[in-house]
């Protein structure tokens, strides 16, 4: 009999370009502004679990594709492993040297995300899987996750948080995810001060976020 925990232990599991793309269509955000561990932290205090991990998946371009984003990414990446994210990165070269083929790597970022969640569902890593994305190729993974609980006999839970608005365009979770919303007073307690923006700038390209 699968017995609901007293103390749930969740892993955050980030898609940073589908985070941003959904704070600035519900917030405007002109770029990746969000401190993912204080948000992760929020999120799970939130509803009374325990941060085991946090996990973040992003794309970065070759310093010679968009030398901006590249050094966006680099510098916002190596803070947040001071702060004990677990992160993912791709870049995927159409010829072998150095055009990214951002399609491909989003579609890659998608497959990680899905292959880290169920692994560490087989092992017992969590109770809760959090993923901060609404991408709807992940529902499949909701429905994964559930017959490993029942493979498994014990409780498990997988639940996707977006930022939303009267903005937003999107205000949809993942479907067959408990769905948690992520409102504008909750995103801005949880800003990254630090401007990783080369020479503080906005800069534009790889879709404004990378």
């Amino acid at each position: 009999m699968r017995v609901e925990p007293s103390q749930k232990l969740a892993v955050v599991f980030v898609d940073g370009q589908n985070l941003f793309h959904a704070a600035r269509d519900a917030f405007g955000c002109t770029f990746p502004d969000y401190d993912i561990s204080a948000l992760a932290k929020a999120l799970a205090a939130r509803q009374g679990w325990v941060l085991a991990g946090v996990r973040f998946y992003t794309c970065i371009p070759e310093a010679a594709d968009n030398a901006h984003w590249h050094h966006f990414w680099t510098a916002k990446l190596a803070a947040m492993g001071r702060q004990g994210v677990g992160e993912f990165r791709t870049v995927r070269l159409r010829d072998g040297t150095s055009h990214v083929v951002l399609t491909g790597e989003e579609k890659g970022i998608d497959v990680r995300i899905a292959l880290d969640v169920i692994a560490g569902a087989h092992r017992g890593a969590y109770d809760v899987a959090l993923i901060l994305s609404q991408d709807q190729d992940l529902s499949e993974v909701a429905t994964e996750i559930r017959v490993i609980g029942r493979e498994q006999d014990r409780w498990i839970k997988i639940a996707s948080a977006f930022p939303v608005s009267p903005a937003a365009s999107n205000r949809r979770g993942i479907n067959s995810t408990d769905w948690i919303p992520i409102d504008r007073a909750l995103y801005d307690r949880c800003l990254d001060r630090r401007d990783y923006r080369a020479g503080g700038g906005a800069g534009h390209g790889l879709g404004d976020g990378g």
